[in-house]
């Protein structure tokens, strides 16, 4: 409009309202606002009486539907077992140091791998340090992936272009319908900031705005690596079970910039 050009308003009109479309899209896809969305915050839905006990009950567990096998201690084989943060048992909390005293093994022995970057990967701008997970694990001779959730992000494409930006090859990034049925003869999966898009309780928890929503089957994975900034719901205000698991599933709370660190230091 300042330089009086009729083609370059209509374009750039056309582009804004086909962007705002895509956006009302996803909004639709995660049962959320466009203002919701766009200004940030948490939905914090109470969860029916149906919701909370598929919550509680873990959808990944293996064990007995009787007392006394859901008590029973799991059995963890060298190598193969879950390490979180270190547990504050004063408070209940955790504490700052990690303890991925599995991360090495299980990135050595993983031949093929799926990398799951969400909005924390965003905020962290960590995308830098996922191009140099890949190259590390390429160089390793790995199969490395990369798979993209339509409404991962603020808008869709936007993991897309975060990972463009670091020269990440598109052919590597796959769309969650192509990718989907590979999960479960992936070695290893890493997701990176994210979290509604990967939860299990969408298929689950009903009354809660994900329930139906598709989601990348992260949890199918032999391994899974999840670097979060905490075990807080998502936008959607829906815990995840994943985030409980204890067999095959290694958390790396806090920035993704760190998370990614500590993984390329014992890498």
């Amino acid at each position: 409009m300042a330089l009086g050009d009729i083609l370059l308003v209509a374009v750039g009109g056309i582009v804004g309202a086909s962007g705002l479309l895509l956006t009302q899209i996803m909004c639709r896809s995660m049962n959320r606002s466009l203002g919701s969305v766009i200004f940030g915050g948490s939905a914090h839905p109470a969860a029916s009486p149906a919701a909370t006990a598929s919550l509680v009950r873990n959808p990944l567990s293996q064990a007995s539907e009787s007392g006394a096998a859901a008590q029973e201690e799991p059995i963890r084989p060298e190598g193969q077992h879950c390490e979180t943060l270190c547990e504050d048992s004063a408070s209940g909390g955790t504490a700052d140091t990690p303890v991925p005293a599995d991360a090495p093994a299980w990135l050595e022995k993983a031949q093929s791998v799926i990398i799951v970057p969400g909005y924390g990967m965003a905020i962290s701008q960590a995308q830098e340090k996922v191009k140099l997970l890949l190259d590390t694990l390429q160089a390793a001779g790995k199969q490395v992936r990369f798979a993209i959730h339509p409404v991962a992000g603020r808008m869709p494409g936007h993991m897309n272009v975060l990972l463009a930006e670091v020269d990440i090859p598109y052919d590597l990034l796959c769309e969650m319908e192509d990718i989907n049925r590979d999960f479960p003869s992936t070695d290893l999966a890493i997701v990176i900031g994210a979290n509604d898009v990967i939860n299990p309780a969408a298929n689950t928890a009903q009354g809660t705005p994900i329930y139906g929503m598709p989601i990348l089957n992260v949890s199918q994975a032999k391994r899974v690596i999840i670097c979060n900034y905490d075990k807080k719901p998502g936008y959607a205000g829906v815990d995840n079970p994943l985030y409980e698991e204890g067999q095959h599933v290694l958390l790396l709370l806090g920035d993704a910039k760190d998370s990614l660190d500590v993984l390329l230091s014992n890498k």
